[in-house]
């Protein structure tokens, strides 16, 4: 059985080494970096690991199309088990071992929890952003049922077996809306694990459009629908 990690990348100079060091500390199989078009120094940390497998875009795509691309990636090179993190400090990788022994429990999808009473927290979580993932966490347990605590959390681990069930198209971050309206239609298994909920830097943005709540809401709103109409659910 071959494990992975998947980081996707875009300008994580300040924190990618850290990342790496810490994955390693934690896991010793394949990890696959996708760095999406970065152009802060991001590409000079990479270069410096010879254990990584980097795929480099020319230009910034999305986080959604950089996790397809590393899904696709770690497709080809056999791997069965595959953790999902971000590379910007906020995710624990002393984790990844406990989401890999989840999934042996015969799980599908094992989705990292910032919001469990056993999470623990670092940091305050911006208010505009607490309330929407509250909000559209609550419409998709409405119609799966499965009773989530965190509809965007990046901490991840899957069955590549279990991705091989759908084909996924959104570029951008309402790509886990998609990925679990999918999931939902092929009646994968989904448990949730606690981890932290780590907020350092405010500031970080969505983009000049996301980072306005409402349209980041609608825009969300809109993934959802589609991606429930694609499969033969929508309203």
């Amino acid at each position: 059985m071959s494990d992975a990690v998947l980081m996707p990348v875009y300008n994580e100079a300040p924190t990618v080494a850290a990342v790496l060091q810490a994955v390693r500390e934690n896991f010793d199989g394949v990890v696959i970096v996708v760095d999406d078009g970065s152009n802060d120094g991001t590409q000079v940390e990479l270069a410096k690991h010879d254990d990584i497998v980097v795929v480099r875009l020319g230009k910034n795509q999305g986080y959604g199309c950089a996790l397809r691309i590393g899904f696709d990636v770690a497709e080809r090179l056999g791997v069965s088990r595959l953790v999902t993190m971000d590379c910007d400090g906020q995710h624990e990788s002393a984790h990844i071992p406990q989401f890999l022994l989840a999934l042996e429990q015969g799980y599908d999808i094992v989705s990292g929890s910032r919001y469990l009473a056993e999470s623990g927290v670092s940091g305050i979580a911006p208010a505009d952003r607490r309330a929407i993932n509250a909000q559209i966490t609550q419409m998709i347990n409405s119609v799966t049922g499965w009773g989530l605590t965190d509809a965007f959390c990046g901490f991840k681990a899957y069955a590549m077996s279990a991705l091989s069930k759908f084909t996924l198209i959104e570029p951008g971050y309402g790509m886990p809306l998609e990925l679990w309206a999918n999931a939902w239609n092929a009646g994968l298994t989904v448990t949730e694990l606690a981890v932290e909920r780590i907020y350092r830097d405010q500031s970080r943005s969505f983009g000049p459009v996301l980072d306005d709540p409402q349209q980041r809401l609608d825009y969300y709103l809109n993934v959802w629908d589609n991606a429930l109409e694609r499969s033969g659910h929508g309203s």
